[in-house]
């Protein structure tokens, strides 16, 4: 199978496709993580927070970047899909706005809010049971059937150039606005499950600022990327377990791999009681809700995993906030 690489110049054709839809998720200043850090007077912390999106996570994005680029390929055909739950309710928005039917596999233990959601918008779901997948394959299996009954047309959540691209677009805001604040970034810190996410920033962040440190956080019981740096090939957990039900792919993708080798210069982990002080700690200093996913970026920063030594600012991704509310509540009672 031949892999279409994913260059910065997709990265800003999709920035034209995904401006149609959406705006620009907020890049905040963080006094408050500046001053807990102790940092420099000359050094500022930025969150993009991607909960601002309709869907409440950055994987709308690529998911209308992915149903642009194939609307005449899909035609009246559905499209079909896995998801842990944002990249679904992400392919549903983006469903509904070119009229397509989608199609979801979604694990049992997905949140009620990203179900909800999904179904909201217009799209069906068959869940499977994620506890037994690794024996069953279940996730996979169901997605092949529903591609080869249907006729459906498969998109991946991460694994795939124009979602990628899309993704990215996200990193293109960054840059644009910072840049028109004269700002330089050292420390650009970001969560990596399969990939998608973090290959589409990166592009843009080494695009625009090529100094930068680009770092990838992981649950540490989850850590299949920060292995596959290690190891210099693609490593499968089988198990991948944490509570950032978001960040539990089994790897990163073979189009991601190439690009996160040559742009991430370190991965490290955050440890779930890590990730919910970081939750907690949003909460009470920004009133921000995050699902665990979302926070893990910051909770590598604040567990002072990355070294700021030296620097300029540093930007942290936020990449999404759907959390049911009694799992929130019982995660944020946490020292």
């Amino acid at each position: 199978m031949t892999i279409q690489t994913t260059t910065i110049s997709n990265v800003l054709r999709a920035q034209k496709v995904v401006h149609q839809h959406l705006c620009p998720a907020p890049l905040i200043r963080s006094h408050a993580i500046e001053k807990e850090l102790g940092l420099a007077a000359d050094r500022r912390v930025w969150i993009k927070d991607y909960g601002w999106t309709p869907v409440g996570s950055f994987k709308l994005m690529g998911a209308l970047n992915w149903m642009d680029y194939h609307a005449t390929r899909i035609g009246n055909q559905p499209v079909i899909a896995h998801s842990s739950g944002n990249f679904a309710s992400g392919l549903a928005f983006a469903g509904m706005r070119y009229q397509k039917r989608v199609i979801l596999v979604m694990p049992n233990t997905a949140p009620k809010i990203k179900t909800d959601l999904t179904l909201s918008l217009g799209a069906e779901i068959h869940p499977y049971d994620i506890a037994a997948d690794h024996l069953t394959g279940e996730r996979d299996r169901l997605v092949d059937e529903f591609s080869q009954t249907l006729g459906a047309i498969q998109a991946s959540p991460y694994d795939d150039r124009e979602v990628i691209a899309g993704n990215g677009v996200g990193g293109l805001e960054i840059v644009d606005e910072l840049k028109r604040l004269d700002r330089t970034v050292s420390h650009f810190i970001c969560p990596v499950s399969g990939g998608g996410l973090m290959a589409g920033h990166a592009l843009a962040i080494a695009n625009g600022y090529p100094e930068c440190n680009i770092i990838g956080v992981e649950p540490d019981k989850a850590d299949d990327f920060r292995q596959s740096l290690l190891r210099g090939s693609r490593v499968r957990l089988e198990r991948p377990e944490s509570i950032c039900d978001g960040l539990l792919s089994y790897d990163v993708g073979q189009t991601n791999w190439p690009i996160l080798q040559q742009h991430v210069s370190q991965a490290v982990t955050a440890s779930d009681l890590q990730t919910r002080q970081a939750m907690r700690w949003l909460y009470d200093r920004h009133g921000l809700k995050t699902e665990p996913s979302g926070s893990i970026a910051l909770a590598a920063v604040l567990s002072r995993k990355v070294s700021l030594d030296q620097g300029r600012d540093l930007v942290i991704i936020l990449s999404g906030r759907n959390c049911d509310e009694t799992a929130f509540r019982n995660w944020i009672e946490v020292q």
